[in-house]
């Protein structure tokens, strides 16, 4: 196909997936999609294999393409079908996402869907133990309902008894369901602008140009680890516990660059652990392309192409490659971090001047909920919360972002206190908590919020015992602290940690900064 041709199908492939998101996000009832656009849509061939990704969650990247497989090879659909999962262990990545597929059939094709359509969005309830389903547990019973590939919607019409079940699960029903609403809106938007494309262009034409995009990004990639020089590199890093025991979890990796591929090898990395910081495989896939994605040009479009020279051994039943029935809840958040900055570690050692410190390396995960006592409502919130980028080639580290595998935004202070009990009392960068360096390390968030009624709430966090690391002598980032101020002054609270707050009590968390690199002068 002509490149200039292929640019242009590029373009409107990805716009598709971006107007998806769009669609989503203004349709959506919670502050989590709305506001914090915790959300991926993408387009994938007949095959279920990845087009294109509008500019969303990496965290999804290397995940969501898992599940549509999944449904491809197991579940007959026909038109106006829309599939719904979130079992981890079924293609999902923890029980808050709920990801939606549907098939797109073209006029006189097959019966089988000639494209598929996604959206994955992070529900702020699932259900669980604890409001926001993010909370320290032991097994994934414990987390929420488990949904596996099953169709929500069947040829156009609800499958309302499956809905029921659902929203009879979940702390705060009405917003579930304008949720699950807002992604089928999204899916239809992605199936009507494939349809308008094949109008206008064919389907032969369409087909075409997505199996050369993936082949483009595949040379792309090839190219790029041609670059590297041979040999093993290898690293390791700790998340702090998992919030069961006070042991440190190592992730380990050895990379083994030869010719225009890699091999990624997380062998000596952990067994699972009791705690919810297991990662399915489809996470630690996603850091890898990740990662793979940003040592390539801005330009290159993130589709199949990525992992194509890639293979990735994650052992079974390790903190990287959990199996069933394991807590999973912050391998998505928080092991996803730790596995992008020891891969980053490990590529430090062959391509030095290319790779920047280590940022942040937590979401510091939020949730809180319980009967609202002036409406007499259930509640339930979530968010991440953002830190300090690490210092790097191209510059200083941003202050105060999300960083690596989470692309979310803030959530506004007024969206919080309009729809919550509580009160912001303090939003803040965190000043001189990045590291020094000749590319010095941004800084951190400071977030106090005061609850104006009692009510339950987890902490899920990082870096807290190891902070993270500099390069090139560039000096480490500050770790993050949590601290509750109650009537009876200020506590110390450990990275993970579920607790009941009383009317008053504040709650301050400090994330931390991102590593520096290079020598300051």
């Amino acid at each position: 196909m002509d490149p200039i041709e292929l640019e242009i199908f590029k373009s409107l492939f990805v716009y598709v997936a971006e107007e998806m998101g769009i669609a989503l996000r203004r349709t959506a009832f919670s502050p989590n999609i709305k506001e914090r656009k915790d959300y991926s849509c993408a387009l994938y061939n007949s095959e279920g294999l990845l087009v294109a990704q509008g500019d969303h969650m990496p965290v999804h990247l290397g995940s969501m393409p898992m599940a549509v497989r999944r449904v491809v090879r197991s579940i007959p659909m026909k038109r106006g079908d829309i599939v719904i999962l979130n079992d981890p262990f079924e293609g999902g990545t923890h029980l808050p996402d709920i990801t939606m597929i549907s098939g797109v059939f073209v006029e006189n094709a097959d019966e089988a869907p000639f494209f598929y359509v996604a959206s994955r969005a992070h529900h702020s309830d699932i259900g669980g133990i604890a409001p926001g389903s993010m909370t320290l547990t032991r097994e994934i019973y414990q987390e929420g309902l488990r949904i596996p590939p099953v169709k929500l919607v069947e040829e156009g019409k609800w499958n309302k008894d499956l809905l029921s079940l659902i929203l009879a699960n979940v702390r705060t029903p009405s917003e579930r369901e304008g949720d699950l609403t807002a992604q089928l809106a999204a899916n239809r938007v992605g199936e009507k602008r494939l349809l308008e494309m094949v109008a206008k262009y064919g389907k032969e034409k369409i087909t075409q140009a997505m199996r050369e995009l993936i082949g483009y990004t595949a040379r792309i990639v090839e190219k790029r680890i041609e670059q590297i020089p041979e040999g093993t590199y290898k690293a390791i890093d700790y998340l702090d516990d998992d919030g069961i025991s006070t042991d440190p979890i190592p992730i380990q990796v050895a990379i083994q660059k030869k010719g225009s591929s890699l091999l990624i090898d997380f062998s000596g990395s952990s067994p699972q652990v009791e705690g919810n910081v297991n990662a399915v495989f489809s996470i630690t896939l996603s850091a890898v392309a990740y990662v793979i994605r940003a040592l390539l040009p801005e330009e290159v479009p993130a589709n199949a192409g990525i992992l194509s020279a890639v293979q990735v051994i994650a052992p079974s039943g390790s903190v990287v490659n959990a199996v069933y029935p394991a807590s999973v809840a912050g391998g998505n958040v928080e092991t996803s971090q730790r596995v992008v900055d020891v891969l980053l570690k490990a590529l430090h050692q062959a391509i030095p001047d290319a790779i920047p410190a280590a940022s942040s390396g937590t979401m510091n995960n939020l949730s809180f909920g319980g009967i609202n006592l002036e409406t007499g409502e259930p509640f339930s919130y979530y968010e991440t919360i953002g830190g300090g980028m690490g210092g790097g080639p191209l510059g200083e580290g941003d202050s105060a972002v999300h960083t690596h595998m989470t692309n979310s935004l803030n959530t506004p202070i007024e969206a919080m206190e309009y729809n919550l009990p509580i009160r912001v009392r303090r939003y803040a960068v965190r000043e001189g908590s990045g590291g020094k360096g000749e590319k010095r390390g941004g800084d951190g968030i400071i977030r106090e919020i005061e609850f104006l009624q009692p009510m339950t709430v987890s902490l899920l966090s990082d870096r807290r015992k190891f902070p993270p690391y500099g390069l090139l002598e560039g000096e480490e980032g500050k770790r993050g602290e949590n601290i509750l101020i109650g009537k009876e002054g200020e506590v110390a609270l450990p990275s993970k940690k579920m607790f009941t707050v009383q009317k008053g009590d504040i709650l301050r968390i400090s994330t931390p900064g991102g590593g520096g690199w290079g020598k300051a002068k």
